[in-house]
């Protein structure tokens, strides 16, 4: 019977927010790539929260933008609020979150993807992916159609076996009511992919007229708005924007939940899957922390041309009858009306110890993988994946060296870190407190660390390149000349000193070091400041970020130097552990299950103690030796 045949170089399962960037990216390196999804209208689909970015998230959406991802700049085309959240702490915690409009977020995606040069959409369901003597050939859909391609990229998000379930009601489809994929993880089964079944939530959407916003906090937007994108003009994003608002959850609340658990699928024992430890339910929280007597519930706009309203912080599985008597004792709430029931849903993800650290599968070359398919939660850590793992893929194909951030460089090495290193029994969400070296990886200055990467895979346009390097220049020059600027003891000095609570002079001092006192910076010294030149806000930030800093910059960067000569130690591929005499038990099954790439990898994973990475590494420093002798 015949069917139909297509050769592309890359084929993309799932047009989620991994998806598509993983599809750009290798169309944009000049790849023919196919993007197929279960449903065009929900190319970029936003099936839970309305908010791109967050605490730690925004350093992930930043980074992608610095490297030539497309979150960041979509993100800027579609808000409709702004906030940069924990600027009352250090910068190394600074996150952008914005409120997207969700229906525009997804139709400007959709725009970008359709008027990408060699890029495909195609609405179809992957059933297979044909492997022959381990290398990916293509992928087979439900109609038995066959697409050949040098590398298969799968971002299917949460759609595999997907579940929804509130109270007694189990549907078999996907987020928002999507068709569910349920085709291809048998044939990843057959293949010996290992896989696992997690599970996500979502709050009920509410309508926006049945709410009493009078009973609520207001919360409003940044006064200045600040992009996600770098190549975003910051002058074309300041409009109006819409308020979000806070109120809380009572004891009344907490005494439904409570009378109610026996309805609850998650403690039935109806989900099977494992849920988000960060991003627990209403019920998990009601349950886990009995003394707390509220619980924050955020209440977002999904857009500015609908009604609908989202309760963010009030996931559920709870029957309906019991969603609307819980939400109807929250101020603000009494009588609301919802518009879309609260679910959980259980998905298909793989074992992500399975992956490189370029995100492909190590036994099967040119299947990559990104995105909730890994094991992850959240649309931004989703996108980063799949950003990597198409790259690497055109990488390979293009006979290119992989491109492997490590944990110094960027938020997006952590994830991808710990994802192919330690055992994730749960949705993995980022967080700050996940990077050592936090203090260098800020948000602010994705661009000045991943910029030029971004360049050289071929993503940065020269011009965005050359405004790096301009940008480069500008902060050192201005470093140079406040270190170099010395102001005496004056009385203007004397009282501008007095205005913000500052010691006063003695004799004179460099205008760097008085910048470096926790109540001055480099905006309150400029009335001392008669050379000042002009220079753009964002140099401004990290003149001012570079010097105040500077001794806890120093001290980190000398832990990044210690941290990457273990990373630079390689360890052999398919190695046999067990060859290593002194090696505990525990260490030579996680090491021959995992094959860690470097030595500082292997000394991440639960299980290697710190005496088998020194047996480790007296082993392989005799092997070299012997190996030279026999030379």
């Amino acid at each position: 019977m015949p069917y139909l045949e297509e050769a592309y170089d890359v084929v993309v399962v799932g047009a989620g927010h991994a998806g598509c960037e993983a599809a750009l990216a290798c169309a944009r390196l000049g790849l023919e790539t196919i993007l197929f999804t279960v449903s065009i209208d929900s190319i970029a689909l936003m099936p839970c929260n309305p908010n791109i970015g967050g605490s730690s998230k925004g350093h992930l959406v930043r980074e992608l933008d610095a490297l030539g991802g497309e979150m960041g700049k979509n993100i800027d085309k579609t808000f409709i609020q702004s906030k940069m959240l924990n600027q009352s702490k250090g910068p190394a915690v600074h996150s952008l979150r914005a409120q997207a409009d969700k229906q525009e977020y997804s139709r400007q995606m959709r725009h970008t993807l359709e008027n990408t040069e060699h890029l495909t959409i195609r609405q179809g369901e992957i059933a297979e992916i044909l492997v022959e003597e381990g290398i990916i050939r293509g992928a087979r859909t439900c109609s038995g159609a066959v697409y050949h391609a040098k590398a298969v990229i799968l971002c299917t998000g949460t759609y595999l076996r997907a579940k929804c379930i509130y109270g007694e009601v189990s549907s078999y489809t996907g987020p928002n009511g999507l068709q569910a994929a349920n085709h291809l993880t048998d044939s990843l089964k057959a293949n010996g992919i290992e896989m696992f079944r997690f599970k996500t939530g979502t709050p009920a959407r509410v309508d926006r007229r049945s709410i009493d916003f009078s009973k609520m906090d207001e919360q409003k937007g940044d006064e200045r708005i600040v992009p996600f994108s770098f190549s975003t003009d910051p002058e074309s994003i300041q409009k109006d924007q819409v308020s979000c608002w806070l109120t809380y959850t009572n004891e009344k609340t907490h005494a439904i939940i409570r009378e109610n658990l026996d309805r609850s699928p998650l403690f039935s024992g109806v989900i099977e899957g494992t849920g988000p430890r960060y991003c627990p339910s209403i019920e998990d929280k009601v349950v886990k922390f009995p003394d707390k007597e509220r619980h924050q519930i955020f209440v977002e706009p999904e857009g500015l041309y609908t009604n609908e309203m989202y309760l963010a912080g009030m996931s559920s599985s709870l029957p309906e009858d019991v969603q609307y008597a819980m939400y109807r004792t929250v101020p603000g709430l009494e009588h609301v009306k919802i518009v879309r029931n609260a679910y959980a849903i259980e998905y298909d993800c793989i074992n992500s110890l399975q992956l490189k650290a370029t995100l492909e599968f190590k036994k099967i070359r040119g299947l990559f993988s990104g995105g909730q398919f890994n094991g992850s939660s959240g649309y931004e850590e989703a996108a980063v994946q799949g950003f990597m793992a198409g790259v690497n893929a055109a990488m390979q194909i293009l006979g290119r060296e992989p491109v492997i951030l490590d944990r110094s460089q960027a938020y997006i090495g952590v994830l991808i870190d710990d994802l192919v290193t330690k055992e994730n029994h749960e949705p993995y969400r980022m967080m700050t407190s996940r990077a050592e070296y936090r203090l260098l990886l800020r948000q602010d200055n994705a661009d000045l660390r991943l910029r030029k990467i971004g360049h050289a895979i071929g993503l940065v346009s020269d011009d965005a390149y050359e405004a790096l390097l301009k940008k480069e220049r500008l902060i050192a020059e201005e470093i140079s000349r406040l270190q170099n600027t010395n102001i005496g003891a004056g009385e203007e000095t004397q009282k501008l000193l007095e205005k913000y609570g500052s010691t006063q002079l003695k004799s004179g001092i460099s205008l760097a070091e008085l910048i470096k006192r926790p109540e001055l910076d480099y905006e309150r010294l400029a009335p001392l400041d008669a050379g000042r030149p002009s220079l753009p806000p964002d140099v401004c930030e990290q003149v001012n970020i570079e010097i105040k800093y500077e001794g806890y910059i120093k001290r980190q960067m000398q832990q990044v130097i210690q941290f990457k000569k273990t990373e630079g130690r390689h360890l052999p591929e398919n190695f046999d552990y067990s060859q290593v005499k002194s090696l505990r038990l525990e260490a030579i099954q996680k090491l021959n299950k995992i094959q860690p790439a470097t030595i500082g990898q292997a000394s991440r994973i639960s299980g290697v103690s710190p005496a088998d990475i020194s047996v480790l590494l007296v082993y392989f420093a005799r092997e070299k030796q012997e190996r030279r002798e026999e030379q």
